[in-house]
C-alpha cells in the first residue's frame, strides 16, 4: 500500500486543528494534532493521537494535558507548534488549573492523564476533561494538507 497515497485519500476528511500542550522539562510545550476527538460524555473523555515520534511522547505520558481548539486566524500557531517556526509570533500561555494552555483559543479542554494504548505508529492518550471553555467563532480547519476556513453555508435547496 503507498502511505503517501492512503495519507492523500485520509487527508480528504476535514478536521478541526488542535494544540496540545503540557508540560516541558523547564517550559510549556506544545504539538499541532488534527486527530483528536470526543469519546464520552460519563465520564468527560477526549482522545489525541500522537506519532510516537513526536518530541511530546515523553511529555504527555502519564501527565495533564491541554487540547486547545484553534480559532481562524490562529494558522501561525498552528505552524509554530507543526515545527515551522514564525519569527515573529509571540506565543501567550495560560497556566491552567493543571497544565499550561494557549490564550485565546475557541475552546480549550485541561486533562488529566485516562489512558495510553498503542496506535501503530502512534499513540492515543485519552485524557479526563477536568476543566474547559469555549467562546464564539470560526473554527480553523486542515483539509488537504492545508490550513483553510469554513465556507459560510449557501442557501438551503426546498425540501
Amino acid at each position: 500500500m503507498d502511505s503517501r497515497e492512503l495519507r492523500n485519500a485520509l487527508g480528504r476528511f476535514a478536521t478541526g486543528v488542535t494544540v496540545v500542550t503540557c508540560r516541558g522539562e523547564d517550559r510549556p510545550h506544545g504539538l499541532t494534532v488534527n486527530s483528536f476527538t470526543s469519546v464520552s460524555l460519563d465520564p468527560p473523555l477526549v482522545l489525541v493521537s500522537i506519532d510516537r515520534r513526536a518530541n511530546a511522547v515523553p511529555y504527555l505520558t502519564g501527565r495533564p494535558f491541554a487540547v486547545n481548539i484553534l480559532a481562524a486566524g490562529q494558522e501561525d500557531l498552528a505552524w509554530h507548534f507543526a515545527g515551522r517556526a514564525q519569527p515573529d509570533l509571540e506565543v501567550a500561555w495560560v497556566e491552567g488549573r493543571l497544565c499550561p494552555r494557549l490564550a485565546h483559543s475557541l475552546a480549550y479542554f485541561e486533562c488529566s492523564p485516562w489512558r495510553a494504548y498503542d496506535g501503530g505508529d502512534h499513540v492515543l492518550f485519552l485524557g479526563r476533561v477536568e476543566e474547559f471553555a469555549y467562546g464564539q467563532g470560526e473554527p480553523l480547519v486542515f483539509y488537504a494538507s492545508r490550513m483553510t476556513r469554513l465556507v459560510p453555508p449557501g442557501p438551503q435547496p426546498e425540501r
